[in-house]
């Protein structure tokens, strides 16, 4: 589990860390409404948690096989998502709360 909150969403590089199964980086501060830097290295990665961090696109999230919960709560994000079915294809949670989606068609593929 790494935990790093309140802090920027760029990483230059998380090379000794790509075994990590949980990453929460809830209230931390996106780059331009984006997560700079994660890459599709994080192959172990189950659980991301980016709440409050000002999202507003999942379109750069990388394609993270094992990832099974994803929080996307308290974002701007409205629309977009059926890049997920694609990118988490084994994705069995997903909280959009309190985001700007006004149609739940984009969430349909999953």
């Amino acid at each position: 589990l790494l935990l790093i909150p309140w802090n920027s969403l760029y990483f230059p590089s998380f090379s000794p860390l790509l075994q990590v199964k949980e990453l929460v980086l809830d209230n931390c501060r996106s780059y331009e409404g984006k997560i700079e830097g994660l890459t599709d290295e994080f192959e172990e990665l189950e659980f991301l948690s980016t709440i409050n961090v000002g999202l507003t696109s999942v379109a750069n999230l990388p394609k993270l096989n094992k990832l099974k919960k994803l929080e996307l709560s308290d974002n701007r994000i409205s629309g977009g998502l059926e890049v997920l079915a694609e990118k988490c294809p084994n994705l069995t949670h997903l909280n959009l709360s309190g985001n700007k989606i006004k149609d739940l068609g984009t969430i349909e593929p999953l």
